[in-house]
């Protein structure tokens, strides 16, 4: 299935699109109702797409590509580095992203993201594809002159619209061999697959359930590949995952 999110004459609701038609639902596909369809149908072309789900938070994998781990100028990691993005951060596909007037630099980051249905704790790696609901673009935006100045990441990464999402959650899609592009301005600026994960999803759910709660709703974000880079007020910035479809946005000036 392909799950979104809507707004549709002042209305935010839930839904499976189909072709070119939404099939709206009582209540999140994440929300534990197995008949959660109201009867209800709207064109597509109606809607506004938004983040297709409402995270209590992300849980971010650095340094998953090894090419990325090198151009930041380290050795890829031994054991996966996780760090957080705030809800504030969730941004819809087509919004924009402000750069506040005190960033000097603002990158694209392009990942795949997997979204939880149901509360995962300790979870084995032998079963973690039960705990997914499915797969979503991320742009993991980041403040880069205030995380390196800063020392620790949580500013540079969670500052307000810095986690764009969507278009779609689907389960339609294989995650171990995605293609994956990130194109500023309609030029190619990261191409990847995500065959070449440092660490794979089934252990990467493993490794953050052994401490972390994930909740229904809540999304990991797998990691970029190289290529990162600044963007301006201005761009257009657009991550393409084979099989998910399109997340652009637009930056802007604060």
């Amino acid at each position: 299935m392909k799950y979104v999110r809507v707004e549709r004459m002042g209305k935010i609701s839930w839904g499976v699109l189909n072709g070119d038609t939404i099939y709206t639902l009582k209540c999140p596909p994440y929300a534990g109702d197995t008949e959660y369809y109201d009867g209800k149908r709207w064109p597509l072309s109606d809607c506004r797409l938004l983040a297709p789900c409402t995270p209590g938070k992300i849980v971010c994998l650095g340094k998953n590509y090894a090419d990325h781990a090198l151009e930041m100028g380290g050795a890829a990691p031994e054991t996966p580095i996780i760090f957080m993005k705030t809800s504030n951060c969730v941004n819809d596909p087509e919004g924009e992203i402000c750069i506040p007037a005190f960033v000097g630099r603002l990158d694209y980051e392009g990942e795949l993201a997997f979204v939880i249905k149901r509360r995962a704790k300790k979870v084995k790696a032998a079963d973690a594809w039960g705990y997914i609901l499915g797969f979503t673009c991320l742009n993991d935006v980041t403040a880069r002159d205030i995380q390196a100045a800063d020392g620790q990441w949580t500013r540079g990464k969670c500052m307000d619209g810095f986690a764009p999402m969507g278009p779609v959650i689907t389960d339609e899609v294989d995650p171990t061999a995605l293609k994956i592009q990130t194109r500023l301005n309609g030029n190619t600026v990261q191409s990847a697959n995500t065959a070449l994960f440092l660490t794979k999803i089934p252990d990467m759910l493993a490794f953050i359930t052994a401490g972390i709660t994930l909740e229904p709703g809540d999304v990991v974000s797998t990691g970029t590949p190289a290529g990162i880079g600044p963007m301006c007020s201005g761009d257009t910035v657009e991550v393409e995952i084979e099989g998910i479809g399109v997340l652009r946005n637009h930056i802007v000036s604060q």
